[in-house]
């Protein structure tokens, strides 16, 4: 008898303690509103400039010429998708 007595007394404190964890959370305070916002213009640009040349206008890629040969066959292949289309 005294076993069950425990064990309902402990039932019975569990639940109020239960009981009282809720209640206090939902009593607790609304979170904090100040939280940071996205500035409304974006900051300045931080990356340094290249210390290179600007590019000119007269600067080539690197290509070279193309062979004859293969000039004429890239000219012969660009007519027939001209005349017949692909």
């Amino acid at each position: 008898m005294n076993d069950k007595l425990t064990a309902l007394a402990a039932l019975v404190a569990g639940v109020l303690i239960a009981n009282v964890q809720q209640a206090a959370a939902q009593t607790a305070a609304p979170p904090d509103t100040t939280a940071t916002r996205p500035a409304k213009t974006p900051p300045a640009q931080t990356s340094v400039p290249s210390a290179g040349a600007p590019a000119t206008t007269s600067q080539t890629t690197g290509e070279t010429s193309q062979d004859p040969t293969i000039k004429k066959m890239n000219q012969d292949e660009k007519q027939k998708v001209d005349a017949k289309g692909k």
